[in-house]
């Protein structure tokens, strides 16, 4: 049993217990834990009821008085005081007999204190979660300025006379991609799903981490609806104070994150922003929760299968592919989709023969290899008819995952004589937004810890990184956004 209040770390007692009665006797605290008492040392000036009423605003329970409440409500309470998770406001004064813990009184009591935090919270200014990704055209007409957007993108897509080239190769591909978006509705449903996601997240972020909360999700996209710079301007309007720049690119790479974290840089260098204190949550391919959220989903389709098929069904890993120039200048995504894929095949077992491959190669240049049509068409020729299509580098369904993979990947395996079926995206998954929130919760305890604001990794550029910006923007990150 405890017997120091020093001894009692929060985040130890929040996650094993539920519910606590306490009282005080004006020089110990004993916590009651359904049955079992658990007597607690207190420093004497978390005692003091001058000092008490000062912090909290609120007298002290009375001598012999208990309060009943949940833990994790205590600390978010009282995160300030010592102790905080024993001390706690008198929600609901309880007479002292043990018998009224699993009352109707103390359920009543739990609910209001919950009430308390929330309304404790909504006073503050939200720690911002801001979710970086590419983005898509929610509607069909959206798709020029996608493209645009896109191609004007030197992080990503690297064009001579750029400025010239973007807008053009923009208009040429509209018509096609256009079409592409009305074969699965008429447009992506990227948004949708990052904002779900984000909304679940944040949810559990106030309960996993309630000293930072109220927290809120933002969404900021690279090239589709909310842009970067309609994102600042919100947060700017919500007075925000704390921005959490959380990639949804699981792997890290210059051409993705970088492209997002060097756009946030430029516009929150200029002020755009406000006055925000800046971390980065960079890279999180190997989470483990994010590799069960796979896991599970890899299992499901697996299940499509008869099973004296199952495990001789191929798992067919689908990344989006990068130009070799910048796989060449020392990007890591590579290794980091493989140690992602690795972590995953680990988690089942290594039950199934699997392989690695890429999609979406855009123009004539060399791009990483080999893609994911050709694998297909190369299996049937090995006479391996049975394949789980898995997006390993994706948040949610867009069009990489609906379309070419749905559609034109499918059909392809189809006329070859593959049955394939595709593990299905995270989307809505409640362990990947669990995953999510355990993600920036860590993160919240590594940055009190004064491990942040950035990870190690993203300090350290590409071997042949020539690009000025990404300097800057890894030394302005650094810097917590100053």
């Amino acid at each position: 049993m405890l017997n120091s209040i020093d001894k009692l770390w929060p985040g130890w007692f929040c996650d094993i217990l539920d519910t606590v009665v306490v009282w005080n006797d004006g020089s110990r605290a004993r916590v009651g834990v359904d049955d079992d008492l658990v007597d607690v040392e207190v420093h004497p000036s978390v005692l003091d009821p001058m000092d008490y009423r000062e912090r909290v605003g609120m007298p002290m329970a009375d001598r012999d008085t208990a309060v009943a409440v949940p833990v994790r409500t205590c600390s978010t309470v009282l995160p300030h005081l010592e102790g905080g998770v024993v001390f706690i406001p008198p929600f609901t004064r309880l007479p002292f007999p043990m018998s009224l813990l699993r009352s109707s009184i103390v359920s009543r009591a739990l609910a209001r204190s919950r009430s308390y935090a929330m309304t404790h919270a909504a006073g503050k200014s939200p720690t911002a979660v801001v979710m970086l990704n590419m983005g898509g055209p929610s509607t069909v007409e959206e798709t020029h300025d996608f493209l645009k957007n896109l191609f004007m993108d030197g992080d990503l897509i690297p064009l001579p006379f750029q400025r010239f080239l973007a807008p053009y190769i923009a208009r040429r591909r509209t018509p096609k991609i256009e079409q592409q978006y009305a074969d699965i509705g008429g447009g992506s449903p990227i948004l949708h799903y990052t904002q779900l996601q984000g909304d679940g997240m944040a949810q559990l972020l106030d309960e996993l981490h309630p000293e930072t909360a109220p927290h809120k999700a933002y969404v900021a996209f690279r090239y589709a609806r909310p842009l970067t710079e309609a994102t600042a301007r919100q947060m700017k309007e919500d007075g925000v104070k704390r921005g959490i720049a959380f990639t949804q690119y699981p792997q890290y790479s210059c051409s993705t994150t970088g492209s997002s974290l060097n756009e946030l840089f430029r516009r929150g260098k200029t002020g755009e922003f406000g006055a925000i204190e800046w971390s980065v949550i960079d890279r999180w391919g190997t989470h483990p929760g994010f590799i069960e959220a796979v896991a599970q989903n890899i299992e499901a389709a697996l299940a499509k299968f008869p099973a004296e098929k199952r495990s001789e069904t191929v798992l067919l890993f689908s990344a989006h592919s990068l130009p070799m120039s910048v796989v060449n200048r020392g990007d890591p995504y590579i290794l980091e989709v493989s140690a992602s894929v690795a972590a995953v095949m680990q988690r089942l077992g290594h039950s199934n023969p699997y392989r690695l491959v890429w999609q979406s190669q855009v123009g004539p240049s060399a791009w990483m290899g080999m893609q994911t049509g050709e694998a297909l068409k190369g299996l049937a020729r090995l006479g391996k008819k049975q394949v789980v299509l898995i997006p390993i580098a994706f948040t949610s369904d867009h069009i990489e995952t609906l379309y070419e993979l749905d559609l034109e990947y499918a059909k392809e395996a189809r006329e070859h004589g593959v049955e394939v079926h595709r593990a299905a995206s995270l989307n809505d998954s409640p362990v990947f937004i669990r995953a999510l929130a355990d993600i920036v919760a860590a993160h919240l305890h590594e940055c009190a810890a004064g491990k942040g604001p950035t990870s190690i990794q993203l300090g350290l550029r590409c071997p042949g990184c020539t690009n000025a910006t990404c300097g800057q923007q890894k030394a302005w990150f650094t810097r917590g956004g100053r």
